[in-house]
């Protein structure tokens, strides 16, 4: 017999939906990817350069199961940086990428139907990382209205006995919405531990970023390499941890992980501190994509009350064309040949909407555009 948490846990939508489009393209059928997060660009050429030279010296063994401490330190100052707060080399593990690193929280602070609260719509992948480790996810919606704005006084509604977190992400996959400062500080204030999901800090249009760990101590930080640098293959990612939780964490990346690749650290390093130049440049075609395709969405008949500031996502209300989403994003996909991600694959808030990527090329998403706006006009 099959494991149950292995029969139940749900399907990722939007791969499933890159997957159909890669058997189209196999059949000769060009599709426009508008559905997956990925960007676009090269990595950086510091990040290769140091990736190619960690091999030609052979580094290419075993790390301290924390990571290498000279990618720790300069995590160290890239939050001292940007956020002016203090973190220890010792309060980082450096991971394959941020996914394991959100395993690894979940696991050290869960136990059977202990709860997290978790916006609605978000990530799509939370709520299955919180069930297969036997926790539940307490779901608070967020609207458009509202700027996807997580309330504090409805958080604090869903407080129980059974919370152990509270999971945030701002910049947020899917809207693209940030956090004000406000609140931010307001859920800092709740008693339960925050866990800040930050890989989108740097791809930020209009106003600023704030990490938790600027208003709280009891919080864990989740970020990675893949998004602002470009380095989606490479698998990197970290977290930073209350210090009483890490020799926990260390075990369990010891057991499960045992490292990080060597590589991909020394290309991390690479990231941090040359590569400003090439970052800053990514982030300007970003916005223009960004402007762009919120102007042209509009004009094709999706309101967007909410216009994202950050990551590179959409997220576009099709509730005048269907109610269906998952539906809708497969017949467009069949149809008009462009991949988007169906809202309820983020939560059942995100029913009747559409996620649009735009990590991809100005150009590819003006012709993904204009296909779906002759589908929906048929």
């Amino acid at each position: 017999m099959i494991a149950r948490r292995a029969e139940e846990i749900a399907p990722f939508i939007v791969m499933d939906v890159l997957e159909r489009a890669r058997e189209m393209e196999r059949q000769k059928i060009n599709i426009i990817h508008l559905e997956v997060g990925e960007p676009d660009f090269d990595i950086p050429p510091a990040v290769k350069g140091a990736t190619c030279q960690a091999l030609e010296e052979g580094l290419t063994h075993y790390t301290h199961s924390l990571g290498d401490i000279q990618l720790r330190e300069a995590i160290c100052d890239h939050y001292q940086k940007t956020y002016a707060v203090s973190v220890k080399p010792e309060q980082i593990v450096v991971t394959s990428g941020t996914s394991p690193a959100m395993m690894l929280v979940f696991a050290a602070l869960l136990e059977k139907g202990q709860e997290v609260i978790l916006s609605d719509p978000g990530y799509a992948c939370y709520p299955n990382f919180i069930k297969f480790l036997g926790g539940i996810p307490a779901r608070v919606p967020v609207y458009e209205k509202d700027g996807f704005q997580l309330r504090p006084e409805e958080i604090n509604k869903k407080i129980n006995r059974k919370t152990k977190a509270i999971l945030i992400n701002s910049p947020s996959n899917p809207t693209g919405c940030l956090l004000s400062e406000s609140t931010m500080r307001s859920i800092a204030q709740l008693s339960p531990y925050i866990i800040s999901d930050e890989i989108y800090h740097g791809l930020v249009y209009e106003g600023k970023e704030h990490s938790i760990l600027e208003f709280s101590d009891r919080a864990f930080v989740l970020n990675g390499f893949s998004k602002l640098y470009a380095m989606t293959g490479l698998r990197l990612g970290y977290l930073i941890a209350p210090e009483k939780f890490v020799r926990p964490i260390q075990k369990m990346q010891q057991n499960f992980f045992i490292c990080a690749s060597s590589l991909a650290q020394k290309a991390g390093i690479a990231a941090l501190r040359e590569t400003d130049r090439e970052v800053a440049e990514m982030k300007e075609i970003y916005d223009q994509r960004r402007r762009f395709i919120i102007k042209r969405l509009k004009e094709m008949g999706f309101p967007i009350a909410a216009e994202p500031t950050g990551a590179f996502y959409i997220f576009a209300n099709a509730r005048s064309f269907s109610g269906d989403s998952y539906r809708l994003a497969f017949d467009i996909l069949e149809n008009a040949h462009v991949g988007v991600a169906p809202g309820i694959d983020f939560g059942p808030n995100g029913e009747g909407y559409l996620r649009f990527s735009y990590a991809n090329s100005l150009e590819n998403i003006a012709e993904g555009l204009d296909r779906i706006e002759r589908y929906l006009g048929h």
